[in-house]
């Protein structure tokens, strides 16, 4: 993974010698990974930013808090690495500082993903800098996955299919649904651990699950976003997950959610769910271009007789259902 790393860096120096960019400075974790082969646990959510720099025709720099310097010299390729420290003269911002100089020429950043505290001192210490998108270089480069790749793709598919099934398989009447939380967590750790070794690169690299399990059921199914609680589960009840934040290995994440039933579904509870199944199937299609799959989705569920908002029209069965019983 680390020499595909170094390659796809050499790539992007050439890509960024071909816009005339100087100097690109990534601060988005999942990019500095694709490149540098790194990422932390701890990061600008917190305060402490780790900085990539990447110039067409030097080697690169890591910029990293001096607690997280050992780690992040394990797991990546890139040699040159300077730390910075919370107090002092070394902090990050007089680090950054010294590692653009003072003419960096035209620099590039991910403007979407430049964290606030790193745009404020932009402002603040480069006002005449103009700040040059390079997101769709680096886009450009990910739309097409290596052999590699597509095998950690595949991993991560099967550790999320993994999760589902236990999702599935703890709902029961008067469980509550942290316990759904829980086994989906502890069976998508389980199936990663499986993939990983303890030697070399991969023993940074940790299995755990993690994350908030979003999940509706009952009443509260059309709430979406919800987060797993402490309330039982009824026979009858939809379930949803949402496995968006949680599904994701090796920085390749899957977004995806599931609907269950616990121990029964109505006949009129399943029409729902075909409902969208097939305006699901009506909207994906080789060749239909993005922004038209979402209004022939919407078609598909007003010619079934639902309403645009599906997950109220699924509540509204539930209750009626559990009403007629």
């Amino acid at each position: 993974m680390l020499e595909q790393a170094r390659q796809r860096t050499r790539e992007f120096q050439s890509r960024l010698g071909d816009a005339g960019i100087d100097l690109a400075i990534l601060t988005d974790e999942s990019s500095i990974a694709y490149l540098s082969g790194f990422w932390g646990y701890l990061s600008v959510e917190f305060g402490r930013p780790t900085f990539l720099l990447v110039r067409p025709n030097a080697e690169p720099q890591v910029i990293t808090p001096l607690m997280e310097s050992e780690m992040v010299g394990a797991m990546t390729w890139v040699e040159n690495i300077s730390t910075w420290e919370d107090t002092g003269a070394n902090r990050w911002e007089n680090v950054l500082a010294a590692a653009i100089g003072a003419n960096p020429g035209k620099i590039g950043v991910e403007l979407a993903a430049l964290p606030p505290i790193v745009r404020n001192w932009f402002d603040d210490q480069l006002p005449g800098a103009r700040l040059h998108d390079v997101a769709s270089l680096l886009g450009d480069m990910r739309m097409i996955k290596s052999a590699e790749e597509i095998v950690v793709m595949k991993q991560a598919g099967e550790i999320a299919g993994a999760m589902m099934q236990a999702a599935e398989d703890a709902l029961g009447e008067g469980r509550p649904e942290y316990e759904a939380a829980l086994a989906v967590i502890n069976a998508g750790t389980r199936k990663a651990a499986g993939f990983l070794t303890d030697k070399g690169w991969e023993a940074f690299i940790s299995p755990m699950i993690h994350n908030l399990q979003i999940m509706q059921s009952g009443t509260d199914t059309s709430m979406v976003h919800r987060r797993a609680s402490v309330k039982a589960l009824a026979k009858g009840d939809p379930v949803y997950f949402c496995f968006c934040n949680m599904a994701q290995f090796k920085q390749y994440k899957l977004g995806f959610d599931r609907m269950f039933h616990v121990a029964d579904v109505t006949d009129d509870a399943a029409k729902v769910q075909m409902a969208v199944f097939d305006a699901q199937q009506a909207a994906i299609k080789p060749g239909l271009r993005q922004k038209i799959s979402p209004q022939l989705r919407m078609r598909s569920i007003r010619i079934a007789g639902m309403k645009r908002d599906i997950a109220r029209d699924a509540r509204l069965v539930w209750l009626t259902s559990k009403h007629r019983s």
